[in-house]
Parts: C-alpha cells; sequence; structure tokens
C-alpha cells in the first residue's frame, strides 16, 4: 500500500495564491508514488499521515507542532516562504519553532540559504518551483500596445503602490500598464480603481483563473514584480518560462531567482526607476534582448522535471 503524504497549506485553492500553487503542484508530483492530501492543518484527532509538509512557517506552527509531539519518529518538511524569510523567524516565536521541528527545510530560491542559522544548513536544500513552458508570443510589427504586466494580489508586501506611481511616469507612447489580482486590502483596491480612473495606460483587471493569467502574462513585452519580500515568486518562474522579461525589486528572494548580475532590477519602492526601466525596455531594443537572453539562461531551472526529481528525492529519503 502506498505510504499516506499530507501537505499543510494555509491557502485554498480559492485563494490561487503561492503556496496554494506549490501546495497544488507537489501534490501532482508525489502522487505518482504515494497516497497525498492538502488540508489548512492537522490535528492529533485526525488520521496520521506517514510524512507532513507543512507550508509556512508560522501559519502553518500549529500543525508541525501538533505531528512532531505526536508522532516524533515520522519525518516532517517545512517550506518557508518569503514572510518567513524576511520577517517571522526573526521575531516569531513559532515561527522560529518550526524550524527546529522539520526534519527538513526547503528554500524556494538560493539567497535564502543567507537568513538561517548554520546549524540548520545540513537539513534544508533548496528546490526551486516550475511551471510548464509556453511558446514565445510572437509580436505583431506596428502593434498599438506595449503592455507591461504585474501578477499578484493587492496586498502591501507585493507592493502595487509603486507598480500604480509608475504608470504616471512612464513616457513611452506604446506603454500600457496591466494589472492583475484581486483586493485583499481594500485601500490598495480603491487606489487601483483611482489610478485606472486617472490614467488610461493603467488598467486593473481584477483576479483571473491561474490559466487566463498566464495567457495574458505570455503576451506581455515584460513582466513587474515589486515585491518588498519575496521567497520564490511563482510569477517570475511562468514568466521566464514564457519567454517574458522580469523587471524586479532589487530584493534578496528575486536575485535568489534571477541571479545577481540581472539587468533588470530597481530599488524596492522606487516608482521612478520603474517607470525608466519600463520605457527602456520598450523602447531599447537591445535591452530587451539582453533581458530575455538573461532570462532564458534561467529556465532550466524552473523546468517541471527538475522540480519534481527534486521533490521526489526529498520526499523518498525521508519515508
Amino acid at each position: 500500500m502506498k505510504k499516506q503524504l499530507l501537505i499543510v497549506s494555509p491557502a485554498s485553492a480559492k485563494e490561487n495564491n503561492g503556496n496554494w500553487q506549490t501546495a497544488s503542484r507537489w501534490a501532482h508530483f508525489l502522487r505518482a508514488r504515494y497516497r497525498v492530501a492538502i488540508a489548512p492543518g492537522w490535528q492529533p484527532s485526525d488520521s496520521t499521515p506517514d510524512l507532513l509538509i507543512a507550508l509556512h512557517a508560522r501559519r502553518s506552527a500549529g500543525a508541525l507542532a501538533a505531528f512532531t509531539q505526536a508522532c516524533p519518529q515520522r519525518p516532517s518538511v517545512l517550506v518557508l516562504t518569503g514572510t518567513d524569510l524576511y520577517r517571522d523567524i526573526a521575531t516569531c516565536a513559532e515561527a522560529q519553532d518550526s524550524l527546529r521541528h522539520a526534519s527538513a527545510l526547503v528554500l524556494l530560491q538560493s539567497a535564502g540559504l543567507a537568513l538561517l542559522p548554520p546549524a540548520l544548513h545540513a537539513k534544508t536544500r533548496v528546490i526551486y518551483q516550475s511551471a510548464p513552458a509556453l511558446a514565445p508570443h510572437r509580436h505583431a510589427p506596428g502593434r498599438r500596445h506595449a503592455d507591461i504586466c504585474m501578477i499578484g494580489h493587492l496586498r502591501a508586501e507585493k507592493d502595487p503602490l509603486t507598480f500604480m506611481r509608475a504608470s504616471a511616469l512612464v513616457t513611452s507612447p506604446t506603454a500600457r500598464l496591466l494589472h492583475i489580482g484581486g483586493a485583499l486590502d481594500a485601500a490598495l483596491g480603491e487606489a487601483a480603481r483611482a489610478t485606472a480612473a486617472a490614467d488610461p495606460r493603467y488598467q486593473w483587471l481584477g483576479n483571473l483563473a491561474h490559466g487566463a493569467a498566464r495567457q495574458r502574462l505570455k503576451r506581455c513585452h515584460a513582466m513587474v514584480i515589486a515585491s518588498r519580500m519575496e521567497g520564490g515568486a511563482n510569477v517570475i518562474i511562468e514568466a521566464v518560462t514564457s519567454a517574458v522579461p522580469v523587471l524586479a525589486s532589487d530584493i534578496s528572494g528575486n536575485r535568489g531567482m534571477l541571479g545577481e548580475d540581472y539587468a533588470g532590477y530597481f530599488a524596492p519602492g522606487d516608482a521612478p526607476a520603474l517607470a525608466s526601466l519600463i520605457d527602456r525596455c520598450i523602447d531599447d531594443q537591445a535591452f530587451h534582448a539582453l533581458l530575455r537572453r538573461q532570462c532564458d539562461a534561467r529556465a532550466a531551472l524552473f523546468a517541471p522535471s527538475h522540480e519534481r526529481a527534486s521533490v521526489l528525492d526529498l520526499v523518498d529519503n525521508l519515508v
């Protein structure tokens, strides 16, 4: 009989965020060899899995602590998110306890290792997330718009205001800024509506289904990720594997995905710098081609076959 695995995800399919995408994709990989369930938590009265995989050190802390106490001989994995690495493990006792409870730690990009105490490095590995490659979109000559998209729910960590403010500063006549994501913060939703009303180049498309968002991304000239913190953004992977260059805030999590020498960084929160990058990306073909080459060089890291092999190897060795 196949062994039973439980993935504890604080996010659900309805939320359709990065945590849920990770949980769903890992479950798909693991079902080739194991029985896999996804749940928001675990307690001793539930059926006991052979291995527990927890996403998010703080939000899954209760489940991980309960499992470790009830089943001390059974292994567990903690997948660290951006808020874990760049906020919670420095200040939150529950998140710090999760680091100790887990048998293995997983980072979603290489720069995160510097945030962990050296004593934990031996049980830590990096597993890059993945997305199926899409054929590059062929833009028609003389197209009316060069679309620049930002994909992510409107919340403070994603810093959507910098993208909105940049829309008023962009000068390239073909630029159109498309914002995809639901308003998890009502004030940010109101800001998006006000920006769209004031500037026709900015369009807030709201929440789209994952497949529809990716098809829209594929047709864009570039993608912006303006986040203040990231653990290993799915949207970067989906852009790179769609041959869409990325304009990224210069933070550790993005550098761990795109590399230290990437040419498309801007200072976090710097709307004028982002606007300048957008203009250059549209008007300077050589610069756009450079970003494409640099992204293409990272694409092999984000292949589904690579992530699948890494996840199965991790779990096989633990159970």
